[in-house]
């Protein structure tokens, strides 16, 4: 049987474990992504749950656990930056679990997979145009290509999707919340704790991640008309606004934002899809399921890459059927995450100061420790 051929769009978290996978199942991968090298945030993602049995068998955890953070408590702090309250992250009871950095994460993989992947950087698909025997790809900078199938791993704004789905607004819903995330140059001054302030309907956030700080920006907002989350200028606007007379280090950190040229801002938001294929063309992670405000979107990119890669192993000629087993299986993993995002948002972005104060006194409730400590979020995997 001929070598079957996948390109997968996007070189993210889903990208490159679905590449490792799918090369293992016999096919020929090619990953291209937008960017000229590996990015991102560098935020705290977590491994977790199906996701570490998968970083398991790709012999990757060692690493993973080299690469953690160090946060082991989140402190809640006011005004003048006085303590109102602590949750161990041990309140979980997940020894299991892995926090990391997602530039190491992303790059962890990417080392795993590209022995056995093709990887195009700097480049991006602009055109799909599928029939019975595969796909024809048009890129932005590379000859177009043929392929038997293409998988959109690209995130929240998936050009795969717009392209064989339709118009983003179309699976996109606002869930009333925006976030930013900011690396800090220092230390942190305790690189065991997870800082964080509340005035209603805002939170910030100081995380250790590994060596310095990363600073997060949680604030409640309508979704704007025309909203462009590449759009620098709109960003740091929007967070002046949002944080204007904020306590705590607020201040300082919005004088970092206005001088910066890596921050990140985007809108929360959940996708929903009635179907995640069509034809020779399937979406994985963000772009067919983004849920989450906090870290799990990379553990659900990694389950579902290793899924999809193993059904379409299981029927390499039949990618109709492994697409509808992935997504029939990915789906019960999902749904219960997305039901969760506006609860967790109210947890810790209280919108009043009565329900920041009962916040504060539940400090200890379960769900709250769960939320938070994923609370800085991840890039679209």
């Amino acid at each position: 049987m001929t070598e079957r051929t996948a390109l997968i769009s996007g070189a993210g978290v889903a990208g490159p474990t679905l590449a490792y996978w799918l090369a293992r199942a016999g096919f020929r991968p090619t990953v291209v992504e937008r960017a000229a090298g590996l990015r991102s945030s560098g935020s705290p993602v977590d491994v977790r749950g199906p996701a570490a049995r998968v970083a398991d068998r790709m012999g990757i955890t060692a690493k993973l656990r080299e690469a953690s953070t160090s946060a082991r408590s989140l402190k809640f702090v006011d005004d003048a930056g006085r303590r109102t309250g602590r949750v161990p992250m041990s309140a979980l009871g997940a020894g299991s679990d892995i926090e990391l950095p997602r530039t190491d994460l992303a790059e962890i993989l990417h080392d795993a997979a590209r022995d056995h992947a093709e990887f195009v950087f700097h480049d991006s698909v602009t055109e799909l145009h599928q029939d019975d025997g595969g796909v024809d790809v048009t890129f932005e900078r590379g000859a177009p290509r043929r392929f038997d199938l293409v998988i959109g791993a690209d995130g929240l704004h998936s050009a795969v999707r717009r392209l064989a789905f339709g118009p983003e607004e179309a699976f996109t819903e606002h869930m009333g919340v925006y976030i930013a995330t900011l690396p800090l140059s220092e230390p942190p001054a305790d690189p065991t704790a997870i800082v964080m302030y509340n005035s209603p309907g805002r939170a910030v956030a100081v995380h250790p991640s590994r060596g310095h700080g990363i600073a997060a920006f949680m604030f409640r907002g309508d979704a704007l008309p025309g909203f462009d989350h590449r759009d620098t200028v709109l960003h740091k606007r929007m967070l002046t606004d949002a944080y204007a007379g904020a306590g705590w280090r607020v201040p300082e950190l919005l004088e970092r934002v206005r001088e910066a040229d890596d921050l990140y801002l985007d809108a929360v938001s959940r996708v929903r899809l009635d179907r995640w294929h069509t034809g020779r063309i399937a979406l994985a992670g963000d772009a067919a399921s983004c849920v989450s405000l906090f870290g799990d979107g990379s553990t659900l990119a990694m389950a579902g890459a290793f899924t999809l890669a193993e059904e379409l192993g299981r029927t390499p000629l039949d990618a109709t059927s492994a697409f509808r087993r992935y997504e029939s299986a990915h789906r019960k993993l999902v749904e219960p995450k997305q039901r969760n995002v506006s609860t967790a948002a109210a947890l810790l972005i209280p919108a009043t100061r009565g329900g920041l104060a009962a916040r504060n006194l539940g400090t200890r409730l379960l769900p709250l420790v769960s939320a938070a400590r994923r609370l800085v979020p991840a890039r679209a995997a």
